[in-house]
C-alpha cells in the first residue's frame, strides 16, 4: 500500500483549511497553515476557478487525508457505504468514524490519527479485552476500547490523555480517563461529525 512521506502541513495548505494532522502542533504557533495560508507550490498563491469536478476532486482528498487512508480504501469504504441501507453520504462518514485508530484518537489516547493507526498496530489496545492490531477495524455500539496496561506509562499516550480536554469527547464515546478505556455508547450520527465536510459531494464524486 502506498504512504503519504512528505510533510503533512502541505496537505493542510493544498486543502486551504487545518486538517490537524500533526497534533498539539496544530493548536501552536508553529502552525504552518497560520503562518502560510495558501497553497503550496510556485503557483499556490494565484487563484484559479475550479470547475465542478475539481469541487467534487478535492472533498474527497480532503476527507481520505484528514482520516490518513489511500486512495484504494477509501474506494472501498464508499463501495460499503454504498451497499448498505441509508444515505450513502451518512454511511460513509460513519465508516470513517468507526474505525479503530480514528476511536482511539477521539477517545484522546492519541494526539492525531496517525499516531492512534501507530499504537494499534503495535499492539497498545484491546476491544472488548481481546488484542487488536488493525486500524481499520471497524468498532460496534457497546464495545469497549482498552490501552493495555503495560502500555499506561507511553509518554506520549499520557501526554495526550492530559489535553484531551482541549479536543473534547464526542457524545457516541465516554471515556473512563482513570481506567484507561473508552466505551462506544452509540454509533455516530451525521450530527456527531462536526468536521467540514461535504460528503454529498463524494458521492456525486464516485457516481460519474
Amino acid at each position: 500500500m502506498s504512504r503519504y512521506r512528505g510533510s503533512v502541513c502541505r496537505q493542510c495548505r493544498r486543502e486551504n483549511m487545518k486538517l490537524f494532522l500533526k497534533g498539539d502542533r496544530c493548536y501552536s504557533d508553529k502552525c504552518s497553515f497560520d503562518r502560510r495560508a495558501y497553497p503550496p507550490g510556485q503557483h499556490g498563491q494565484r487563484r484559479g476557478k475550479s470547475s465542478d469536478y475539481g469541487i467534487q476532486l478535492r472533498e474527497k482528498q480532503k476527507v481520505r487525508r484528514i482520516y490518513g487512508i489511500s486512495e484504494k480504501q477509501f474506494r472501498i469504504i464508499f463501495k460499503n457505504a454504498d451497499r448498505q441501507k441509508g444515505i450513502t453520504g451518512t454511511n460513509l462518514l460513519t465508516l470513517l468514524e468507526t474505525r479503530l485508530d480514528n476511536v482511539v484518537f477521539r477517545l484522546g489516547f492519541t494526539s492525531s490519527r496517525t499516531q492512534g493507526r501507530h499504537f494499534v498496530r503495535h499492539n497498545h489496545f484491546t476491544v472488548n479485552g481481546r488484542k487488536v492490531n488493525i486500524p481499520s477495524y471497524v468498532v460496534k455500539s457497546g464495545d469497549v476500547v482498552e490501552l493495555k496496561e503495560k502500555s499506561r506509562n507511553v509518554k506520549a499516550i499520557a501526554e495526550s490523555i492530559e489535553t484531551v480536554v482541549r479536543r473534547g469527547i464526542p457524545q457516541w464515546l465516554e471515556l473512563d480517563k482513570d481506567g484507561f478505556k473508552g466505551v462506544v455508547k452509540a454509533l455516530p450520527n451525521r450530527e456527531d461529525v462536526t468536521l467540514p465536510i461535504q460528503e454529498q459531494l463524494i458521492v456525486e464524486f464516485y457516481s460519474k
